[in-house]
């Protein structure tokens, strides 16, 4: 269906340890994009403990909605109610999900839940940072051009890793996908291995940058010609590397041996951005994409990103860096094209801790 012009949607996102309403108005402009995060939480336990992510997006749930709707004329200037309701944390995404419902039902306002790799996807919809970060859109804002289709998205997150097709909005094949850990797993692992901070992935580009593995070879896993992708191999190398350096997992190794660590994090990091780029670029050689998406929070990754578009036979398109982590942003945006092509839910909707972005 046609969606009215400055069509608006209020979204939350709670599928993980950050809360986040935001307010989107004709699926590509960012009103409001709110996030609390709960790192200083988990940071402690190397990684997200799901019974305090619970209870924190409770607690921050009021004031991080009340913010996303300040710069709006109240509820009459709302269309639509959006949300997450998988793949995530269960107890995590029933707090997004019934406040959701709540809004919606005492506003009288249509539902829209989305699929959160979907979100992770349209994340490159929104309007570019330099527009966006002004906080204030003009309504007759000129928006370039949406990413093209046929096109390869690269998926990359903490939880996920999948190489996608999109022939239109709503039609995805899927290309493959990790079998064992994440890309953005095998980076918080590894980087605890060698006694780096949480999360796993800044730490390692931060210490990797500039730095010649030299004879520090780390091995990568091209299960043959297939798309799917494997990283546990890559973090038990490091392991071994690590046990073979000598140092105990309760030292931290970057200060007993600060040039082994830079060495072996500069290793790891490039073995995961060659799999990673070396596939998606096939893929879209393979199927004649007319561009290549990066999405999820290890898209952050300067690495990668660099080395994608230097590799890339066709356009890349990434969103800026503060859009590429869990936000509401772009679930207002995948929830505004899903709205156009129908999909509306009620009352009776459940979270899915598992939900496929490709049944």
């Amino acid at each position: 269906m046609k969606l009215k012009p400055g069509f608006t949607i209020l979204a939350l996102e709670t599928s993980c340890d950050e809360t986040a309403a935001a307010v989107i108005r004709d699926g590509r402009q960012i009103v409001s994009n709110v996030v609390a995060s709960q790192m200083h939480l988990h940071e402690r336990y190397g990684g997200v403990v799901p019974e305090l992510a619970s209870r924190e997006h409770i607690t921050s749930m009021a004031p991080v909605l009340k913010e996303a709707i300040a710069p709006i004329n109240g509820w009459d200037a709302i269309d639509a109610v959006a949300c997450t309701y998988g793949p995530g944390l269960p107890g995590a995404l029933l707090a997004g999900v019934n406040a959701a419902k709540a809004l919606a039902w005492a506003q009288n306002k249509p539902l829209v839940a989305v699929n959160h790799l979907e979100a992770h996807i349209y994340a490159n919809w929104l309007m570019p940072e330099t527009l966006a970060a002004a906080g204030e859109v003009p309504t007759d804002a000129v928006l370039p051009p949406e990413p093209p289709f046929p096109l390869v998205c690269l998926i990359v997150s903490g939880g996920h890793t999948a190489l996608v097709l999109l022939r239109d909005h709503g039609d995805y094949q899927l290309l493959g996908q990790t079998r064992d850990d994440a890309a953005g797993e095998a980076f918080d692992k590894a980087a605890r291995i060698m006694g780096l901070g949480y999360p796993g992935g800044p730490q390692i580009q931060k210490i990797a940058v500039g730095v010649d593995p030299g004879d520090v070879k780390v091995p990568r896993a091209w299960l043959g010609e297939s798309y799917d992708f494997s990283f546990s191999g890559v973090k038990t190398h490091i392991l071994h590397e690590v046990q073979r350096a000598k140092v105990t997992l309760d030292i931290s190794l970057a200060e007993a041996q600060p040039e082994v660590v830079r060495k072996l994090a500069a290793a790891f990091q490039e073995s995961v951005v060659d799999v990673l780029v070396t596939k998606t670029v096939n893929a879209a050689r393979e199927v004649d994409a007319r561009c290549v998406l990066l999405a999820g929070g290890v898209a952050a990754n300067a690495a990668l990103r660099d080395t994608l578009i230097a590799r890339s036979p066709v356009p890349v398109h990434s969103p800026p860096i503060w859009l590429c982590t869990d936000n509401a942003a772009m679930v207002g945006t995948a929830a505004y094209f899903r709205f156009a092509q129908g999909v509306q839910h009620d009352w009776s909707l459940g979270v899915k801790p598992n939900l496929k972005l490709v049944p």
